[in-house]
């Protein structure tokens, strides 16, 4: 079923997709982060979705946009206090803000709930465009999704775009050299590989699109 705008219940059953692949990725995510980092990017995503799916499903739809994203980014905070927890918990708590008191995300909406994601991961983790960082596919899902929304895109259509922006930026991502985190002191190491966190963004974007469009995940 495509969905042209997501409500409460869609991002209650959204939260148990994202939780569905940060288990299956789990070894994955463990993996790459071990190139350069300190292997613990799989733990940490999947123990903050499957603390924030549980925690939204609790609240139930009737909580609204709004409730549930801070929830989701609360637990998440507490559940998975790691640097990437606690980007990713930021952000929800930022997008929570962007629409609370909205009935459903549009394609307007979804911009805006990027925009204070990237904005909020930006702000915590201190990171700029090229430092090879979950910012750096960030910045083209919210821009896309914006261009999108000026455009008067639906929805799917939308998402689809922002995460094929995502994934051209997850590509670019092999040439930076990494300024932050354990990654940071690899340095010329770190040249030719993707970045982790930059992946774990590409993953919740390209869900979320494949989510809105109906597709089987």
């Amino acid at each position: 079923m495509t969905r042209e705008t997501l409500n409460a219940a869609d991002l209650i059953e959204l939260f148990e997709r994202w939780k569905e692949l940060f288990a299956d990725q789990r070894d994955v995510l463990i993996a790459l982060d071990g190139k350069v980092g300190d292997s613990d990017l799989g733990i940490t995503m999947s123990k903050a979705f499957a603390a924030a799916s549980e925690a939204v499903a609790a609240e139930g739809a009737s909580a609204g946009l709004g409730k549930l994203l801070r929830t989701a980014g609360a637990i998440m905070a507490r559940t998975a206090p790691s640097t990437m927890g606690t980007l990713t918990a930021t952000g929800f708590l930022r997008a929570s803000k962007a629409v609370d008191g909205m009935e459903v995300l549009d394609t307007a909406a979804m911009a805006a709930f990027w925009r204070a994601y990237r904005d909020g991961v930006a702000e915590r983790g201190k990171a700029k465009l090229g430092d090879k960082t979950l910012l750096d596919v960030l910045d083209p899902i919210a821009t896309t999704l914006e261009d999108a929304a000026q455009n008067g895109l639906a929805l799917p259509e939308a998402l689809n775009r922002a995460a094929d922006a995502a994934d051209a930026a997850l590509e670019a991502t092999k040439a930076m050299l990494a300024q932050h985190g354990k990654a940071a002191a690899f340095q010329q190491k770190t040249i030719g590989l993707q970045d982790a966190g930059a992946t774990v963004g590409v993953m919740l974007i390209r869900h979320m699109a494949t989510f809105a469009s109906g597709q089987g995940i």
